[in-house]
């Protein structure tokens, strides 16, 4: 009897265990599996964000070209945009995970190459030179080149800028900064929280290890670690790992507990 009654303990000791690890690895995988929710949701907005604005750069552009002849090179680049903006789309529409916005933003960086090549056939200009995106806001489009700036409370580097954003910080005005929203507040997308970090980085994806981005500030947030939105995203998922491991853990200890009680009761019995 007492051993039948011991057995009945220590099934209940270890269901309890169980039930429990299982219950708190639930917990941080649904905390986990929220962040991840939420990234996506960000990201994806920002995103969006961008293809709507490249929709009207697109529109204007067809202002611009109307009426004109365009020649094969012209109508290359022309097309070459467009299809930017189709392709675009249709990566936004098949993201599933926060990281692969990065592919969204690296085609609508190509594009509005695209777009200030066609601007410089139709004015009779050179080619703009292949950079990065400006910093200040990668939809910006292009920089045009490298000035130096200094965030808020920060030390100052070397920024690659568009024109428009080049000349105010070269005549001592604010850029004109991307921000993003971040709780009640709106801030620079660089302070916007690893969320940003695929969106970002898309941009300037063709970028890493370009002579143009050594030792300036996104050459070492965007791919040195150690920025605030540039860490990755990875946290929610270790959550969920770490989640399963207190699972198997409480299961483990469980039968752990289970074993000593038995080896106590027929001790006892033997003594």
């Amino acid at each position: 009897m007492e051993l039948v009654v011991l057995l009945l303990v220590m099934g209940a000791l270890l269901s309890g265990g169980v039930f429990a690890a299982r219950h708190s690895a639930r917990q941080k995988e649904r905390a986990a599996r929220a962040e991840l929710e939420n990234q996506l949701s960000v990201s994806k907005r920002a995103a969006d964000e961008d293809v709507t604005k490249f929709g009207e750069e697109l529109q204007r552009l067809d202002a611009d070209v109307a009426g004109h002849a365009l020649d094969e090179m012209m109508q290359q680049d022309y097309s070459r945009a467009l299809d930017a903006y189709d392709n675009a789309k249709q990566s936004l529409d098949a993201v599933t995970r926060p990281d692969e916005i990065r592919h969204v933003t690296e085609i609508l960086e190509d594009g509005r190459y695209a777009i200030a090549c066609v601007k410089a056939r139709l004015a009779g200009q050179p080619l703009p030179q292949k950079r990065p995106p400006c910093f200040f806001n990668p939809a910006h489009g292009p920089s045009t080149q490298n000035v130096m700036w200094a965030p808020a409370g920060g030390a100052e580097r070397e920024i690659p800028a568009c024109a428009a954003d080049a000349e105010r910080v070269l005549a001592g005005a604010d850029p004109y900064i991307r921000t993003v929203q971040r709780g009640a507040q709106r801030v620079p997308y660089w302070e916007g929280g690893p969320a940003y970090s695929p969106w970002a980085q898309g941009y300037y994806s063709s970028w890493r290890g370009s002579d143009m981005l050594s030792g300036v500030l996104i050459g070492s947030l965007l791919f040195g670690g150690g920025g605030n939105i540039f860490g990755g995203i990875g946290a929610g998922m270790a959550g969920m790992g770490e989640g399963m491991g207190d699972m198997f853990e409480g299961i483990g200890d469980g039968f752990e507990n289970m074993g000593e009680g038995l080896g106590d009761m027929f001790g006892g019995m033997f003594d």
